[in-house]
């Protein structure tokens, strides 16, 4: 028996942009070119929302910074694909945001007991005696 492999185009779609760069002159690391958009977008955000926590701009501040920007852009960077661009993510996530919820609030109106019939008030039969016709309010066997 043998076997056949039969080769897709699926390598076509594999491939990375990424920036190479010059030979001896690129980055220790491999990024695309998305990364660095959505990195530059995390760190501004982070950044903000540091700012607005009264976090001040020192050395430690930026280092966590930077530290959330490259987790941030690593958990995103493995939701983009060339199947999920970029611009599917967001527009997903927009509308999971803005989307129709389940109504919560009880739905209601104004009271009215228009529906409630009227007729002569009917007295319960009562099987024994009230507590205010007893003497006092008391027990029975208790003196």
């Amino acid at each position: 028996m043998t076997c056949v492999l039969v080769r897709t185009d699926d390598e076509v779609y594999r491939v990375d942009s990424v920036w190479l760069g010059p030979p001896r002159a690129t980055f220790p690391w491999r990024a695309r070119y998305v990364s660095y958009g959505v990195g530059l977008l995390a760190m501004i955000t982070v950044m903000f929302v540091q700012r607005r926590l009264g976090i001040g701009l020192d050395f430690f501040s930026v280092a966590w910074a930077l530290v959330l920007t490259v987790v941030a852009t690593r958990f995103l960077g493995q939701r983009i694909d060339y199947e999920r661009p970029l611009g599917q993510v967001v527009a997903l996530f927009s509308h999971e945001v803005r989307g129709p919820r389940a109504s919560t609030a009880a739905a209601g109106g104004a009271v009215r007991c228009g529906h409630v019939r009227q007729g002569p008030v009917v007295a319960p039969a009562r099987s024994r005696p009230a507590r205010s016709a007893r003497k006092g309010g008391r027990r029975r066997g208790t003196t």
